[in-house]
This record gives C-alpha cells, structure tokens and sequence, in this order.
C-alpha cells in the first residue's frame, strides 16, 4: 500500500510539493528507499526528530 501511496504522489505531479516519510515495525530503510521515501523511522517517537 506504501508504495501505491507514492506512485500515486508522483503520478498526480505532487512529489516535488511534499515530503514521504513511512516507518514501522513492519518496515526497513531498504523499504523506504526502495520505494521512494524521503524518510524511514522505525517508530513516531524517531519519526518526529526528522521533521
């Protein structure tokens, strides 16, 4: 699903407008930037120290 939500980002002209941050127990650096991410945290508390 992550990915569709970037793909779809991208496919409305929006990329270059917002920034993408996904993150998770159930996801990876690896992940994040497999799929277009501009940032991966593994959870909300290192979330909120990259924003």
């Amino acid at each position: 699903m992550m990915k569709k939500t970037v793909d779809a980002i991208v496919e409305s002209g929006l990329r270059d407008h917002v920034k993408i941050m996904v993150g998770g127990a159930p996801v990876t650096q690896a992940y994040a930037d497999e799929i277009g991410a501009d940032g991966f945290a593994p959870d909300a508390g290192s979330a909120a120290k990259l924003v």
